[in-house]
């Protein structure tokens, strides 16, 4: 959480309605003489109190206006209020967004790829820490390296799982994590080995030409849930930019268990890998929405 204040408050501007003192989270601000001021010793800098003057007197200087500008798209500097958008189209982005494993042979430009970092960055984080992190892959020579190197674990991983010793140790260890992979992804990751060494085909990122790498820097207070919140803002954004993707949770897998795979990255050692995506303009088109299994949602009575 950021501790110093950068919140500035114009007294000559300010009319004293208040709204910036009820919606702070961290009480920084007060009233004085019939103006608001700043008193507090803590700040979120989540923008709270610059977003509600109507009288346009505070500033916040950490926020760089930077953020919500765009190189491919412009967006009107007006706040949707609550209800203010179709829930109707909202759902519907969000159910047409598939994963994508069919890819053009065709580059994202670096400015679009920009463009869904800052997307990404629009989402909530605790405590507005805002520890994320992304290192993009723009060119499909860089992913193919990215997977060279995610091949080479699992090529390792699936020597020491095929070991009947190697299974019984791990299973001795009380977590038969070893085991547990072996039933469940042994075969189908051996096989897509052996297509991409016979054939060169990519099963892993599908062709695409550029990755995302989200991750979160030391200081976070919830650094996975913060990084696939980002995430989700990506694929969304992608999609409505034109964009397929996918999410890679094997390359997660590699990176955390071979830190190795950070270093041709430049992912910085204390640095966490949350999400991979793949992207790339899509070569799949579908004809409607599909659902999803039921869902039963639990509602408790909370006696006592």
């Amino acid at each position: 959480m950021a501790q110093e204040i950068t919140v500035v408050i114009d007294r000559q501007k300010c009319t004293g309605c208040g709204l910036c003192i009820e919606v702070c989270p961290d009480r920084t601000i007060e009233m004085e003489e019939g103006r608001a001021v700043v008193t507090g010793k803590r700040c979120m800098e989540c923008g709270h109190c610059f977003a509600v003057c109507p009288a346009g007197a505070i500033e916040v200087s950490a926020i760089t206006p930077e953020s919500l500008r765009f190189n491919t798209f412009e967006i009107e500097n007006r706040w949707l209020k609550w209800g203010d958008f179709e829930p109707a189209e909202l759902v519907r982005l969000m159910a047409s967004r598939r994963s994508c494993r069919n890819y053009l042979d065709k580059p994202v430009s670096r400015e679009l790829l920009e463009d869904l970092v800052k997307i990404g960055t629009t989402a909530p984080s605790g405590t507005n820490s805002q520890k994320w992190t992304f290192t993009v892959l723009e060119r499909r020579e860089q992913v193919e390296k990215f997977g060279d190197r995610v091949g080479s674990f699992f090529r390792k991983l699936n020597k020491m799982a095929a070991n009947p010793l190697y299974r019984l140790l791990s299973r001795l260890t009380g977590k038969d994590e070893l085991g547990n992979y072996y039933r469940r992804y042994y075969d189908s990751v051996q096989k897509a080995l052996d297509l991409r060494d016979q054939e060169g085909r990519d099963l892993l990122f599908h062709g695409a030409p550029a990755v995302v790498i989200v991750g979160s820097s030391e200081g976070a207070s919830c650094p996975a849930e913060d990084a696939l919140l980002a995430s989700q803002n990506i694929l969304l954004g992608a999609h409505a930019m034109g964009l397929g993707s996918c999410l890679i949770g094997f390359a997660v897998s590699a990176i955390k268990h071979d830190p190795a795979i950070k270093d041709i990255l430049a992912i910085p050692s204390g640095e966490q890998v949350h999400a991979v995506i793949a992207l790339g303009y899509p070569g799949e088109n579908y004809q409607r929405l599909t659902g999803r299994r039921a869902m039963q949602p639990r509602f408790p009575e909370m006696s006592g």
